[in-house]
Formats: structure tokens, C-alpha cells, sequence
């Protein structure tokens, strides 16, 4: 005798359950962070130690965008549910890269250290 599923129950069902607003708040801040960090080093390395600004610092800014891009594509996946929830912590593990990147463009621009 063929077993017979039951298709509509299993296609209200969330993928990855709801969301709690703890993990809620911990997009939001993760968000937040990177994306001033992000705003500020790209503005600083158009403006600069000078105008027009310099090449490298021109490059720095390109390739945190490039990464930034990344991120929001699997961000993307993630929410679709295309991706499984382990990579949630990849998801926060490279907005922590994007951050501290951010750090050492910003440290290089404004020449600290020198």
C-alpha cells in the first residue's frame, strides 16, 4: 500500500522557523555596524588625506564594496531559504572580516601610525 504525504502542511511551514527577537537584534546591530563602517571608509577614501584622492586608497573602497556585494547575496540566499541556517555564522563571521577591514583601510587613509 503507497503511504500518502500530506503536501499542504508541509509547504506552510517555515523553512527556518521565525525568527526571535533576540536574532532579530543581532541583524540589526551586525547591519547597522557594517554599513557605518563601510559609509565611513568608502567617504574617507574619496576625500582623503587630499583631492583628488589617491589610487590605493580608491582601491581599498572597491574591494570592500566588492565583499559587501558578496555578503548581500547570501544574505539573500539565506533569507529565500536557499541556504541552510549554519551559514548564518558564516554570514556574521564575514561581516566581522568586513568590519575589521574597514578598520585597517580607515587606519591606512588617514595615514595613523605614520
Amino acid at each position: 500500500m503507497v503511504e500518502r504525504t500530506d503536501k499542504t502542511s508541509a509547504t506552510h511551514r517555515p523553512l527556518f522557523g521565525e525568527m526571535s527577537p533576540k536574532e532579530r537584534i543581532v541583524n540589526w546591530i551586525f547591519a547597522g555596524v557594517t554599513l557605518l563602517m563601510v559609509i565611513v571608509t568608502v567617504i574617507s577614501a574619496m576625500v582623503f588625506p587630499q583631492i583628488p584622492p589617491r589610487p590605493v586608497n580608491i582601491f581599498f573602497a572597491i574591494c570592500i564594496i566588492m565583499i559587501c556585494i558578496s555578503v548581500i547575496i547570501l544574505i539573500f540566499w539565506y533569507r529565500q531559504g536557499n541556504l541552510e541556517p549554519k551559514f548564518r555564522i558564516l554570514i556574521y563571521y564575514i561581516l566581522i572580516s568586513i568590519i575589521n577591514l574597514c578598520v585597517c583601510a580607515n587606519l591606512y587613509i588617514h595615514e595613523v601610525g605614520k
